[in-house]
This record gives structure tokens, sequence and C-alpha cells, in this order.
């Protein structure tokens, strides 16, 4: 079981053996006081997965456009479902008994393994055999908020580990010059916020790292120009000492955490600018993600999310939100695969060529799926659009593991899972098993009790394990 001790003798003698002053006092390029948390650890088994890519897409995309074709619900269009299937739901902004909607587009099967794929995702055609497509998945929460950090966290509440603190526990750091956990955001706003990569109560040295766009993509960084070296370096070692000083004599890990991350900074000096510039990347390459098309900043992050694998960074998180169709399902489905198919599939076929694929876990999905009704309130201007469904909706996965395919299945009308279902629990324990870590062990003792990311809830789905 691996668990973090608050214990002050117990980690006084891990982190401080060699004596605080002296450690503090060593190279800015060395590893820190609690670096040392980030050392690779022990798994439970042996891992399919080194690290992984999380695509989320924050908002919910309509499964029945991309994924889940229901030729049933054109049938129906305009007509309401049977009561027997909509039960007692209740929805925000629709009546249960709203009319049906139809599909938006068509759907063509591609590759070996038959995935079907609505139009819009195209693209991904040409990584069908690498795909494992669930679409089964279901998950307790209906509201955006609440679902997204419950995909991230395990809970539905701000407070608790994300996957990627979790994952960054277990693994730790393979690289000194980048964070082990990296977040970056396109499209719109979170509804989650920053709580879907926070560390929770776990040490804040597991926090998700936000890169940003522009020149400067981490904050406070770069150094002034009214700064220099030698200031720097002084500076830098004066704050040190005296975090060194306080360390030893009240041994918070947080202040170890705080020196750990003005040295990443200084390391941050000169492996993120490097990170950044895609001038070494071929023509070739740059045309396969899509980054020569400036606003696709989607398409920018997932080659940087190659560049990061390859450079040791362990988790990887691309938010792009933008996806909540409560009007015209088809015209924001359509806007938001050109924003994020191709560069997708160029993701997978990147990371394949460079043999990266076998031990890089891609995740692409949302935090819940769309009704097969339509939403249409003249009131709020919207028409054509779906509501929220947390019953089914549909996960892609890549690598790292994943056997190809498609698994499990929903009824002729998309609403109910009929066959192998997985929760959001059981996808988060079967990431867990594809990094090397039993989900019910790998725990971390806060309040009085051993927490996890899965609560007391999950399973791994072995099925979708290669």
């Amino acid at each position: 079981m691996l668990i973090e001790n608050d214990i002050p003798r117990r980690y006084f003698l891990e982190e401080c053996a060699m004596g605080v002053g002296k450690i503090a006092a060593a190279s800015l390029l060395t590893n820190s006081l609690s670096g040392r948390s980030l050392q690779p650890r022990s798994s439970h088994q042996n891992p399919k997965a080194k690290a992984v890519i999380h695509l989320f897409m924050a908002g919910a995309p309509s499964q029945l456009e991309l994924f889940d074709h229901k030729p049933q619900l054109s049938k129906l269009e305009g007509s309401a479902l049977p009561k027997s299937i909509i039960g007692d739901q209740r929805y925000a902004f629709i009546q249960p008994n709203a009319a049906v909607l139809g599909p938006q587009f068509s759907f063509k099967q591609y590759g070996e393994t038959r995935a079907s794929l609505g139009s819009p995702l195209a693209p991904l055609g040409s990584v069908a055999d690498e795909l494992c497509i669930v679409k089964s998945c279901t998950t307790d929460q209906f509201n955006h908020a609440p679902a997204q950090l419950f995909l991230n966290s395990g809970f539905s509440q701000p407070g608790r580990p994300s996957l990627g603190s979790w994952a960054v526990y277990g693994l730790g750091a393979q690289s000194n010059n980048l964070p082990a956990f990296v977040v970056m955001s396109t499209g719109a706003g979170l509804s989650g916020g920053s709580a879907l990569w926070s560390s929770g109560f776990l040490p804040t040295t597991y926090t998700g790292v936000r890169f940003r766009k522009g020149k400067d993509p981490i904050l406070n960084v770069s150094t002034p120009s009214t700064i220099s070296p030698g200031l720097q370096k002084d500076t830098f070692k004066l704050i040190n000492d005296l975090n060194a000083q306080r360390l030893s004599t009240i041994r918070d890990q947080e202040i170890a955490t705080r020196m750990a991350s003005y040295e990443m900074a200084a390391r941050l000096q000169l492996s993120a600018p490097e990170l950044m510039d895609l001038e070494s990347e071929s023509e070739e390459t740059i045309k396969l993600y899509g980054c020569q098309r400036e606003q696709h900043s989607f398409a920018r992050a997932c080659l940087l999310a190659r560049r990061m694998v390859q450079r040791g960074v362990r988790f990887i998180n691309v938010y792009h939100s933008g996806w909540d169709a409560h009007s015209n399902v088809k015209g924001s489905t359509e806007r938001n695969c050109a924003a994020t198919a191709q560069a997708t599939a160029a993701l997978i076929q990147d990371l394949k060529r460079h043999g990266l694929l076998d031990e890089t876990l891609v995740i692409w999905g949302g935090e819940f799926g769309r009704t097969p009704m339509v939403e249409t309130n003249p009131s709020l201007g919207r028409k054509a659009g779906r509501d929220h469904h947390p019953q089914a909706f549909t996960t892609l996965l890549a690598g790292g593991g994943i056997k190809p395919g498609t698994y499990g299945e929903t009824d002729d009308f998309g609403f109910h899972i009929t066959r192998d279902k997985v929760h959001v629990h059981d996808l988060q324990a079967t990431i867990l098993h594809l990094l090397g870590f039993d989900h019910e062990k790998l725990t971390y003792h806060h309040a009085g009790r051993d927490f996890r990311l899965t609560d007391v809830h999950g399973r791994v789905i072995h099925d979708l394990i290669s």
C-alpha cells in the first residue's frame, strides 16, 4: 500500500538525513527535498502504460452524432420516446416527453475493427484499428461541474486529488526539467475549474502545472529584464536558505514543496522554451496535426503533448471545452470536430511512429452524453439541441495496453446501456491498472482514513485490456 505519512520523525529521517541546510544549499539543478516524493515508485503489477494523455471534451460531445448510431431515432423523429424507456427520468431543460431528434450525420465503418464513426470524426478513420470505442460509459452526475469533477477526481465536489495527481503520486516523475503533470486548455472556460487538476489533500507537489497559450506558457517563470543572473542566483539561494531553516523548525512538507517549485521554475527557464518551440518539427508533422492553422490551438496542444511524453512528462490533460450543445447540436459538433478530430488522429499516428503509443494511454471523451430527445426553447433561443444524459455516453481509448474494438451496447434509442456497463469509477480503476496500480491499494491517509481515487467503488474492466 502506497501511503504518504505526516509523522514528523519519519519525515525528518527520510527527507533530512543529510542535513537540511546542506541539501537546501545544493545546486538548483539537483533533485529537491520534496522532489524525492516524485521519484518513481514500485507498482503493484507490471504497467502497460508509462504516461497518459487525457483529451477531455468538456461540455459533453453527443455520442448519438459521433459514435452510437441509432437509425431508430430517425424513424421516431418528431414523436416521443416510449414511456417505458423514459421511466421517472427528469431533465433540466426539456420535458421527458420531448420529441425525438434523429442522428444529424451519416456513419461509416473504418478499419479491420469496423469502427463506426459519424462523418465529423472521419479523420479518426485513419487510426480506427488503434481505437477502443467504449459505448457503455455511465456517470452519477447530471450537471457539468459535478460531472467534470467526478470523472477527473472520482468525487463530485472540489477537494479530492485529480486522476493526474493520483497517477503522479503512484508513478513518480521521469523528468527533472519538466513537471510530471501538465495541463493545457483550449476552447471556452471549464465548469469544474482548476479543481479538475488539483492535488486535493495530497501534497501540492502533485498538482497539475498549467501551460498557457502565448509567449510565456507558465506564469512567473521568465526572469524580468531588470534582474541580472547573479542577482537571481543570490536571491534564490537566500530564499532557499530561509525556507530550509523554517523547514527544519516546523517540518512542514508544504515548505519543501515550495522549495521544489522554485527549483523547478529555474529548470523550466531552460526547458520550457525548447519544449514550446516547434521549429524543430518537420513541415510534414505540422501539417499532420493542422498546426499551420493558428486558430486550432488544440492541434498545437496535441503536438506539445507528444513532445512532453518524449521528455518524460507522466500525465497530460488537454481540456477542450465548448461541446455543450443545448442548441444546434449539428453545428456545434461540426465546429468542435473541425478543431479536434484531425489533431487527435495525428497524435495517435505520431505516438505510434515514434514508438510511444504502446506505453502511452490516450483518452478522449466528455463528462456525460446527450439525450435522444430534442431541446427546443424559443424563449432561450434554442432549437435542435440535446440535453445532458448521464445514463450512457462514449469514451475513446487508444494505446497503453488497450484492446482495439468496440465495447458495450445501448438500446435502440441510445438511452439505456444494455450490455457491459462501464461506470466512471470502473474507467478510473482500469486506467490505474494500466499504469501498474491496484486502485484499492493506491491510497493516501487523510483525516483519519485511507482515501483512494475510486472511493469504495470501481472494478477493472479486463476486457478492455490487450
